[in-house]
């Protein structure tokens, strides 16, 4: 309550303010998800895609076609739930993450968890493994990136953050090696573009499967740090005054850590390299609802998914043929995050 006092005191929105953003942003989420599925190469209605999604199958009465309700149940519907899904993850992971570290230049990847799971992926496209099974190669190397990064920490004698980035740094570099010499070696013919175009970043190939595995990981660790948020407030706050409110600090940041690799890994199992994403969206959250956990959690959730709706609505509209989403998220997350970074300069943690 104190935090959110001065919060509102600093000028921020007040609580009846920040419940309408959320709620806007969701239904602009809504809103994203039902034009996401009306165009691409065959474009659908959208009132027949209301119709589509609001019925449970093929009908005698339906008023639209057969090879509509295929196009948007069966083609569009896992992809645009798997985009949302992650976007969801990744904003409330950087946000999560920026409020542990302190710092709102910090991104989410910093335990070296996107570089395992990308060298998880890639050992499973030069296995041949089917598609489920690259998604499970992904987030266990991912998650046994966080691992390393964990004891390697453990090393340096005492269990602090700045351990873990370094930890982090060093884990992601051997990975990143590993991934480099898995395309070195891959065949040039069969393995090398399909490991190239994983790397870049892309949602082909979305898969009910795959919606079901990002789903139950992004609702069990996204509900346990929307849980956790108004701990991570007394986090921000300093670590001396946090363990003085009687919050188990050490225990506290490492899980959120966890979590945070548990949505990372996810997210990079099933489309590889998304970048910028955990970085800018809690930025622009911030600047509307203000630095409290309690709204910025939920409030980056939401804004990830629309923003991740907008640049795979771009990919697969922009040209004849489809772009690399993670080079779209970081053509245009490298410029914001400059002009991010030069507005914070000076100005510290305390408001943007």
């Amino acid at each position: 309550m104190a935090f959110r006092a001065q919060a509102t005191a600093a000028g921020w929105p007040n609580d009846r303010q920040v419940g309408l953003f959320i709620g806007l942003l969701f239904a602009g989420l809504v809103a994203s998800m039902l034009i996401s599925l009306t165009f691409g190469r065959y474009p659908v209605p959208l009132a027949d895609v209301i119709r589509i999604v609001s019925t449970t199958g093929l009908n005698e009465a339906r008023p639209y076609s057969d090879t509509q309700w295929v196009v948007v149940q069966i083609v569009r519907m896992p992809r645009i739930l798997l985009v949302t899904l992650c976007g969801m993850g990744l904003g409330l992971a950087g946000a999560a993450m920026q409020g542990l570290f302190r710092n709102p230049l910090v991104g989410p990847e910093v335990a070296g968890v996107s570089a395992g799971a990308s060298f998880g992926g890639v050992l499973a496209i030069m296995m041949s493994w089917p598609a489920v099974a690259i998604t499970g190669s992904a987030f266990v190397f991912g998650f046994g990136a966080l691992v390393l990064a964990f004891m390697l920490g453990k090393l340096a004698g005492r269990s602090s953050i700045l351990a873990l980035i370094l930890a982090g740094v060093i884990v992601g570099s051997f990975f990143g090696a590993l991934t480099g010499l898995a395309q070195y070696v891959a065949d040039p013919e069969t393995k090398l573009p399909s490991i190239v175009y994983w790397l870049l970043g892309s949602f082909v190939g979305a898969s009910y499967d795959k919606v079901a595995i990002v789903a139950g990981v992004t609702l069990v660790a996204g509900t346990l740090l929307l849980l956790m948020r108004w701990r991570i407030n007394l986090l921000s706050l300093g670590e001396v005054d946090a363990q003085a409110l009687g919050i188990k600090v050490e225990l506290l940041r490492w899980t959120i850590v966890g979590l945070v690799a548990l949505l990372i890994a996810a997210q990079v199992s099933v489309s590889g390299g998304v970048g910028f994403v955990g970085l800018i969206i809690p930025h622009m959250a911030r600047m509307i609802v203000g630095p409290d956990h309690v709204r910025l959690l939920p409030a980056s959730a939401l804004l990830g998914g629309i923003y991740l709706l907008i640049m795979d609505g771009i990919a697969r509209s922009a040209t004849s043929q489809e772009i690399p989403i993670g080079l779209l998220t970081s053509v245009m997350g490298a410029p914001i995050f400059a002009w991010l970074f030069w507005r914070l300069e000076g100005q510290g943690w305390g408001r943007e």
